[in-house]
């Protein structure tokens, strides 16, 4: 009988293994989505980054935001706002100036570049991960991760041979720079998380995100595109893709706390590195890229990796139960993920311009 245990607790395990991949990869088809609906956008001429994020914090606002403010009794909006508005008005800062950072790199830095660092995000996160949750790795998590990330250097193998790196190396410099500092963003938004959202929910996190993110990126807009916006030539495709790309990110940000509690910050990001290649295949269907077989080849071993980091369980040196350690990294993630999803996005359309 104790066979019999040890088979169907090995079947369990493999069969969660493969609901995270199967997850992971659905994350990675939806910031596919925002990338060939922002790509199909830059080939009518419409360049409104902040107007985008802008929708994706209002459909936030509207569905969680919504419930925070009909809640009776302690965790109702107003008691939020009142022990808690500047540490969530930090995060909206730090969520939406990000994004902003990342997109302004494209006008300076190139795909391959963008590609790399996009990688160094990951690292960070185990450090972070490391310091804030003291959560504690074996070696099977980091040969996994450098197996990742050779998959990742195939990709970007595959486009220097297909011809696709260019853009002016001038800026270079400043572009990393920028998208550097949307890495550091992050990290402060991330410790701002591991402060408030400890034993908070999903939806109060979803929730205050809606409310300053709207707030924050609808003064920029006003600011920084409104003469964008006004020349936008409104047809039913340009709307439709707008709603394409603001659907995506919307449940990609709704979405992504869900599969962190399965797994980790760190897994998440790591199964995210396959929504380049989604992309390229995108490319090759939709706007006639040249096919490489090392696309493949960096997919496979991108998956082998990630399939390496979730076998063996990481472990928290906290005091604390388990329990608030999972609730405290999916608040470290939130934020993270959706700097992986801007970054790909406009690597994307980057790849094309």
């Amino acid at each position: 009988s104790s066979h019999g245990e040890h088979r169907s607790s090995c079947l369990q395990k493999n069969l969660r293994l493969l609901k995270t991949i199967l997850m992971g990869q659905f994350l990675s088809l939806l910031i596919c989505g925002t990338a060939v609906s922002c790509q199909y956008l830059v080939e009518e001429e419409v360049q409104t980054p902040m107007l985008q994020s802008f929708l994706n914090y209002a459909l936030l606002l509207l569905a969680y935001t919504s419930i925070l403010i009909t809640r009776k009794g302690d965790g109702n909006i107003l008691q939020i706002l009142q022990t808690k508005w500047w540490k969530y008005l930090v995060m909206g800062v730090a969520d939406v100036e990000a994004n902003y950072a990342v997109v302004k790199a494209y006008q300076f830095t190139t795909l391959t570049s963008i590609q790399l660092l996009d990688c160094f995000v990951i690292p960070v996160l185990m450090l972070l991960s490391w310091i804030t949750l003291k959560t504690r790795y074996k070696p099977v998590h980091f040969v996994a991760v450098m197996v990742c990330l050779l998959g990742v250097g195939a990709m970007v193998g595959a486009d220097i041979l297909a011809g696709r790196v260019q853009g002016s190396y001038s800026d270079v410099i400043l572009g990393d720079g920028l998208v550097l500092l949307s890495a550091a963003l992050y990290a402060v938004s991330n410790l701002c998380q591991e402060h408030t959202v400890k034993n908070l929910s999903r939806v109060e996190f979803l929730g205050m995100m809606g409310l300053f993110g709207t707030l924050i990126s609808g003064i920029q807009l006003a600011v920084l595109e409104t003469r964008a916006v006004a020349e936008i030539k409104w047809n039913l495709r340009i709307s439709l893709l707008f709603a394409g790309y603001a659907l995506c990110m919307f449940v990609l940000y709704s979405f992504m706390p869900v599969v962190v509690k399965m797994t980790s910050a760190t897994a998440v990001n790591l199964s995210l590195l396959t929504a380049d290649l989604f992309s390229l295949f995108c490319g090759i269907f939709l706007f006639h890229y040249t096919f490489s077989a090392l696309y493949i080849v960096s997919f496979v071993v991108i998956t082998v990796g990630f399939v390496m980091f979730n076998a063996v369980p990481t472990y928290s040196a906290l005091p604390e139960e388990p329990v608030e350690v999972s609730s405290n990294q999916t608040a470290e993630t939130e934020t993270l993920s959706t700097f992986k999803s801007i970054l790909k996005t406009y690597l994307f359309s980057a790849a094309f311009d």
